[in-house]
């Protein structure tokens, strides 16, 4: 398990007790120094992990397979290795050519966790979490309760965030309501006190730009693999009657040809989450592409759970990771290996 790169970033894929459970089974873990994980190394130590320095993965021996959660530095030019990461790299997102062709140089696999499905289904995600999160920050930003820079919590100190700030009630509308992200969203809102209306893919078949412009709030939490009507573009600023002010882009595919909100075309930070578009009457746009390394604790927990329990089909390429490396194979298969 790497260290990851992203200063912002404190989640980690494993956690220590989920390690130990990895090592009593037979697997050999290593683990990297980290001065932001949001566990310390001694706790891994503790259950039998090996610890490494801080981009020692480089060196690992050819068979290892590299777990992160977020990008991976621009150096090695040529990948080797298997990696399992967030790697978002196939919807023709910014560097996505430039990262696939590393793999492509270095002979390296590329096993994405956002790929890792059975039956199209996704088996293992941040999702209820990135959810609750952008909704919450979306909450705050409505009030006008959004102070940055943001910084790592954990959920009661968010919930007291949000209760504090006065954010109900309003009117929210989710899109991509039943997904994982969705669900998480939604529970958000409703505990903050707020009125949810919920659409899922038919509610967007046939959009009611109209009865979207009446929220208050939108979370968009959906994840689309081609180009569809967008929810939200330049053009809707000044239509009359609109009533919505703030949007929390959960799924944050802001440099796709996929984006569904192409009013904005770049991320957010946790130094200036939010992104104002149109006056004299605002709209406010949330796109932070790491929103459960907020709560990183929770997040790690959860997903680590999950993901620890499909690494049995690791080894054979089976189960979800066959899903995963038939993307990569086929995204990867006329690049160039110079």
């Amino acid at each position: 398990m790497r260290a990851e790169v992203r200063s912002t970033e404190r989640r980690a894929p494993i956690t220590p007790t989920d390690a130990g459970t990895l090592i009593a089974s037979g697997a050999q873990v290593t683990v990297e120094r980290s001065s932001q994980r949001v566990f310390d190394i001694e706790a891994y130590a503790t259950k039998g992990c090996r610890i490494a320095d801080t981009g020692s993965w480089v060196d690992a021996p050819a068979d290892a397979s590299i777990v992160g959660i977020k990008e991976l530095p621009d150096e090695p030019a040529a990948l080797r290795h298997t990696h399992i990461y967030f790697a978002h790299a196939y919807k023709g997102q910014d560097g996505a050519q430039e990262l696939l062709t590393r793999f492509a140089r270095g002979g390296g696999e590329l096993l994405d966790v956002e790929y890792l499905t059975l039956n199209q289904r996704r088996v293992v995600a941040f999702g209820y979490w990135a959810g609750y999160v952008g909704a919450s920050l979306a909450l705050l930003q409505a009030r006008g309760a959004l102070s940055p820079p943001l910084a790592p919590m954990g959920r009661a100190e968010l919930d007291r965030s949000v209760r504090e700030s006065s954010a109900g009630p309003g009117s929210a509308l989710v899109i991509g309501a039943r997904g994982r992200s969705g669900r998480g969203a939604v529970d958000a809102l409703v505990g903050a006190g707020w009125d949810v209306t919920k659409w899922g893919m038919v509610d967007t078949t046939d959009l009611d730009k109209q009865a979207l412009l009446r929220h208050e709030l939108l979370v968009n939490c959906v994840v689309t693999h081609r180009p569809q009507e967008p929810f939200v573009t330049s053009d809707d600023i000044g239509a009359p009657g609109r009533r919505l002010r703030v949007i929390g882009d959960v799924t944050c595919d802001v440099t796709s040809a996929n984006n569904v909100l192409p009013i904005n075309t770049s991320v957010t930070t946790w130094d200036a989450p939010a992104r104002r578009f149109g006056m004299p009457t605002p709209l406010d746009v949330i796109a932070i592409d790491n929103l459960p390394s907020l709560l990183p604790l929770e997040a790690s927990v959860s997903f680590s759970a999950d993901f620890t329990r499909l690494l049995v089909d690791l080894a054979g390429r089976t189960g979800p990771f066959a899903a995963a490396q038939e993307t990569f194979r086929h995204a990867t298969s006329a690049l160039p290996l110079e």
